[in-house]
């Protein structure tokens, strides 16, 4: 039996689940990792930053189900397709524990709270707990010839984003590219297709309300949330 202990929190844009990349590295998200205090020896790090990339394993912290079930239905897939969930990304797993890869920018000495890891293209809600970090090894990690399954048919999928410049002119201009990305693989549950129905997720501080009609996202409503 094996304890995991969480090791560090990730903090990122997306306070809710809805809108976040489907994968990592599908959009150039910005995050940081602080760790916790029994973990916060810059020894634990060295050498880290000969690295690019990194894999976090973190827990899916809110996505709890009770009981197994063998097969999940993938979004991609619509969500009226069934394949076994060693076969899927789910959050709904035996152990929720998730996968990501990520590029590091940078490490940062912060007082109070020791080193700090930048990261790229996180797909994690704000607050997830890491349960540890591992450097990615391009030589062992990539295999260019491996098969995608059925994920590989889905991975063109995209929509057209338009944002009016009287919403874009609200939006940080370090987050206009990214929130183009975010929006551009479809945050919306895979069988909702109302086209009338306005959809709002939260990024950034923003509340970004958008509708969808055939291939086409249009964002018309962009909202600043008060900090509470």
């Amino acid at each position: 039996m094996i304890t995991l202990k969480v090791i560090a929190h990730i903090h990122t844009d997306f306070p809710t689940k809805f809108g976040i990349p489907r994968q990592s590295g599908l959009a150039d998200t910005n995050a940081e990792i602080l760790f916790e205090p029994d973990y916060r020896s810059p020894d634990a790090c060295r050498g880290l930053e000969e690295f690019s990339h990194l894999w976090l394993i973190w827990g899916f912290s809110e996505a709890i189900r009770e009981n197994f079930s063998p097969t999940v239905r993938p979004p991609r897939l619509g969500g009226n397709q069934r394949v076994g969930v060693f076969a899927s990304r789910s959050p709904f797993r035996p152990n929720s524990l998730g996968l990501s890869c990520v590029a590091l920018e940078g490490l940062e000495k912060r007082e109070g709270t020791g080193i700090v890891l930048h990261v790229r293209g996180a797909d994690l809600l704000d607050g997830t707990p890491i349960y540890d970090i591992k450097p990615y090894l391009p030589y062992v990690d990539c295999h260019e010839e491996a098969l995608g399954g059925f994920a590989e048919r889905m991975k063109e999928y995209e929509l057209c984003v338009e944002i009016p410049d009287i919403w874009m002119e609200l939006v940080p201009k370090e987050h206009r590219e990214i929130l183009v990305q975010v929006l551009s693989q479809d945050p919306r549950p895979s069988y909702q297709n109302d086209h009338q129905r306005v959809y709002g997720m939260e990024y950034a501080g923003m509340e970004v309300r958008f509708q969808v009609k055939g291939n086409v996202l249009r964002v018309c409503e962009i909202e600043i949330k008060r900090a509470d």
